[in-house]
Order: C-alpha cells, then sequence, then structure tokens
C-alpha cells in the first residue's frame, strides 16, 4: 500500500513538473498568436478602411517633404515625391490583399474539388489527376504563376489568378490524402454499401470530415500568396504606378536605398508581418483541428 502510495506521489510530482515546464510555452505560444491574430486584423482594417486608418492622399505629394525619415507626423517617412509612405502602404493593403483572396479561394476550390473527386473515385482516375498534379508540384509556384502571366496579361487581376492557378496543386494533395484516410471509415463505406449516390456520400460524409486540414492549408497559403503576389508586383507585373501596392512601393524605393532606406524596408517589414501571422494562425488551426 506504501509503495503504491509513493508511486501516485511521485507520479503527482512528475505532472506538475511537466506543467511548470509547459506553462511557459503555451504562453509564449498564446502571446505569439495574439500578436499574429492582431497583425491581420490591423491589415484587414486598412483594406476595408484605408481613408479611415490613413486620412491622407496616397498619390499626391508634397515635394518640399520629400525623403522625410520615419517620424510622429509620417510613421512610415516620405518617399521621393514627398508622399506619406504610411498612406501608400495602407491604401495598397486594398489591393494586394484582395487578390490575396481571389488567388486562394480559386486555389482552395479548384484543388480541393480536384483532390475531392480524385480520391473518391480512385482507380485509373486518381492515378491520372495525380500524376498531372505531381508536376505542377515540381514546378516552383512564382515560376507557374510568371508563365501564366506572360500569357493573360499584366495587371493584379492577372496576377490573382496566376498564383490561384499555382496553388491548385497543394489543396488538391491535402485534400486527396484527407479524403483517402476518410474513405476507409466504416460509416463512408456503410454508406456507399447502402446503395447511397456517390456525391452525396461526396458532399455529406466525406468532405464534412476532410475539410480541416485544407482549411489549415488556406491560412497558411495566405502568407504565401501575399509573398507571390508582392514578388509579381515587385517585378513590375502587377498595377502600374501611381496604384499603391506592396511589392510596387518596394520596387519604386530600391533606387534610393542609401538616401531612404524605410521606403523599402518599411513596406517590406509589413509584408514579412503579414505572412508570419498566416503562418502563425494556420499552424493553429491544424493543431486545434489535429487534437
Amino acid at each position: 500500500m506504501s509503495d503504491t502510495l509513493l508511486i501516485a506521489d511521485h507520479a503527482a510530482a512528475r505532472t506538475t513538473e511537466l506543467r511548470r515546464a509547459l506553462a511557459p510555452k503555451r504562453l509564449r505560444a498564446s502571446a505569439g498568436l495574439a500578436v499574429s491574430i492582431l497583425v491581420l486584423v490591423v491589415v484587414l482594417g486598412w483594406a476595408v478602411a484605408p481613408s479611415l486608418l490613413a486620412g491622407n492622399d496616397p498619390r499626391a505629394g508634397v515635394p518640399e517633404e520629400k525623403f522625410r525619415g520615419p517620424s510622429l507626423q509620417h510613421w512610415f517617412g516620405t518617399d521621393n515625391l514627398g508622399r506619406d509612405l504610411y498612406t501608400r502602404v495602407a491604401h495598397g493593403a486594398a489591393l494586394t490583399l484582395s487578390a490575396t483572396v481571389c488567388a486562394v479561394l480559386l486555389g482552395l476550390v479548384i484543388g480541393s474539388a480536384i483532390g475531392l473527386v480524385s480520391g473518391t473515385l480512385g482507380g485509373t482516375v486518381d492515378a491520372v489527376v495525380m500524376r498531372g498534379v505531381d508536376v505542377l508540384l515540381a514546378i516552383p509556384e512564382l515560376l507557374s504563376a510568371l508563365v501564366l502571366i506572360t500569357v493573360l496579361g499584366l495587371g493584379t487581376r492577372n496576377v490573382a489568378i496566376a498564383v490561384g492557378v499555382a496553388l491548385i496543386a497543394r489543396f488538391a494533395r491535402v485534400m486527396r490524402a484527407e479524403v483517402l484516410r476518410v474513405r476507409r471509415a466504416p460509416y463512408v463505406e456503410a454508406a456507399f454499401a447502402s446503395g447511397v449516390r456517390w456525391h452525396t456520400v461526396l458532399l455529406r460524409h466525406i468532405l464534412r470530415t476532410a475539410y480541416a486540414p485544407v482549411a489549415a492549408l488556406a491560412a497558411v497559403e495566405f502568407g504565401v500568396a501575399v509573398l507571390a503576389i508582392s514578388s509579381l508586383s515587385f517585378l513590375g507585373y502587377g498595377a502600374t504606378p501611381p496604384t499603391p501596392e506592396w511589392g510596387s512601393l518596394i520596387s519604386e524605393g530600391r533606387n534610393y536605398l542609401v538616401l531612404a532606406w524605410w521606403m523599402t524596408t518599411l513596406p517590406g517589414l509589413v509584408i514579412v508581418a503579414v505572412v508570419l501571422a498566416a503562418q502563425r494562425i494556420g499552424r493553429a488551426i491544424g493543431t486545434t483541428e489535429g487534437r
């Protein structure tokens, strides 16, 4: 009896030590998630109501105030034409994020549909479709987008379409993997055996269970799409000046790196913050769904 009590006391003490050791990690994880959510809320506020959060005209400049460094009056400084850089970053969020949302939705809808049908039907259909997906995965996403832009033409809308098509393969692969896992579940096999139509089983049973990892991937790919769209805009494939767009803002400032470092650094840090925040939220969604 005494040995049992000693073992129980030791187990309780060990559990307490583990909880104390894990508490700081959980606190840091919660703080990181809170900061990530705050970053996305601020950026979405820029996209939805830029005039409310940045009241200046993003295209109007004061030549006497050009190349002013960050200050209380100009948080991000001014550019070579005396335009407030913070205002241009805030107004550029609407264009960059709208293109990002369109790209992720395009990849999510088409990719999920391909993976859902391929994983459910299996056999020859699955083999053929997945070989095509493997080919797309073998090509870097930015390179695929560049090839599509040469066909579609310049402009933010075409950039969003090109990036969305490049994202299809990842969504298709993840959805197929989840469908194959759910497809072996007893209730799905019972539905097929009872004569329920395959598209009913597809939507009512398989899709409702397999969507969670795809939702987590969508959050992660949101950051990837922001980076890809900004990169293509930096290369000159997006909106034409003087329309503010995050990638084009960095491109405009690269000629003044020595004179005005903030023209490239601060918009670049905004992009990095959004990408990291999206990645952090995506991991949190995946961890929550995996429990």
